[in-house]
């Protein structure tokens, strides 16, 4: 009785394994190609925060997503543009670890009475490429032209200060400059109705639009002009406790980056219709010619005359950071090497 016993004891045991066994693991008795697969990859999830919908300032970030680049370096990255927050403010908040932002702008964020925790980590683009358009011949071709004319602004002090500079440096009288708040969208079309006379612009996108519309226009690049100016705008930023936390992924996010953007620099159309597909604002509908030009004349200017794609010049960021200083634009003064690391880069 005892040996029935056992042997009765020892098929339900085996039943009950090969039961459980059948429980846990459904997925192996189905079809042959999913039993082979490959287990999903374990990715670091990412948050980048644009500062503007999608154009191409940002295209080596989409290249770098389509191409695979940011999987390869182990990240699942989620690009995103949230209209109702500053991209500074989720990333020092924790809500993105990246994002975009300019150095003028940033100056704000390090000398407010509670400092952001960001950190600008990487050059998008090597040189300002902003300046002034205006219709072509109405005498704006320099700072100095903007005497008598009127001029769209931010009201920015940072932005007035500059400009003021620049047509005094130039011999103009900058008390005869007309200000009227800027909430213009479309550049060339503004100055077409003789809204405005004069519009600060980055020339990838507002004058390459000016071209792709017809529109004969005068340009001048502030960097042309003073070479402080030719600070760096957009950068990508940082959350400061991810980089003390996470120094290794945050290298292998700018290293996949990087890569992107030398992609783009050196496959313009193809990265300029990877952009058009990821696009899902809806913003660049309609606007596929325009992404291509931009695309065509910004690929050379992600890297221009750099080492490599990414590198912050310390002396031209901290001689920018000097003029803010000089001019009393900022709450308390900014010293050398405020704001910026090459730390993360390759």
């Amino acid at each position: 009785m005892k040996k029935i016993l056992c042997i009765i004891l020892s098929l339900l045991m085996v039943l009950g394994l090969t039961a459980c066994a059948a429980d846990k693991t459904p997925e192996a008795s189905s079809t042959p190609a999913e039993s082979n697969s490959e287990p999903a990859k374990n990715l670091t999830k990412i948050t980048f925060a644009l500062d503007w919908t999608p154009n191409t300032n940002h295209t080596g970030l989409y290249v770098a997503k389509e191409k695979g680049y940011f999987e390869e370096a182990g990240l699942d990255v989620d690009i995103v543009f949230i209209e109702d927050s500053t991209s500074s403010a989720l990333c020092a908040s924790g809500r993105a670890q990246f994002a975009i932002e300019a150095q003028d702008t940033l100056a704000a964020a390090f000398t407010g009475e509670e400092p952001l925790g960001i950190t600008a980590v990487a050059a998008i683009l090597q040189h300002n490429t902003s300046g002034i358009i205006s219709r072509k011949g109405d005498g704006i071709d320099t700072p100095k032209g903007l005497a008598g004319k009127t001029y769209s602004t931010w009201d920015s002090p940072i932005e007035i200060a500059m400009l003021q500079s620049l047509v005094e440096k130039d011999g103009g009288d900058w008390s005869r400059v007309n200000l009227i708040p800027n909430t213009i969208t479309d550049e060339p079309g503004a100055l077409k109705a003789n809204q405005t006379d004069a519009i600060w612009v980055f020339y990838g996108w507002g004058c390459i639009n000016a071209d792709v519309q017809g529109f004969e226009y005068d340009y001048f690049f502030f960097k042309d002009i003073d070479s402080v100016f030719d600070y760096y705008t957009p950068v990508i930023i940082a959350n400061n406790d991810f980089l003390n936390e996470n120094p290794d992924t945050a290298k292998a996010f700018l290293s996949a980056v990087r890569k992107g953007y030398e992609f783009a620099a050196s496959n313009p159309d193809e990265a300029a219709q990877i952009l058009i597909d990821a696009d899902n604002t809806g913003s660049l509908k309609g606007s596929e010619e325009l992404v291509k030009q931009s695309q065509a004349w910004i690929s050379g200017q992600y890297i221009a005359d750099a080492e490599s794609w990414g590198v912050i010049d310390p002396a031209r960021w901290d001689a920018f950071y000097d003029w803010l200083n000089e001019n009393d634009l900022v709450a308390k003064e900014l010293p050398h090497g405020t704001g910026y690391t090459n730390d993360y880069l390759s």
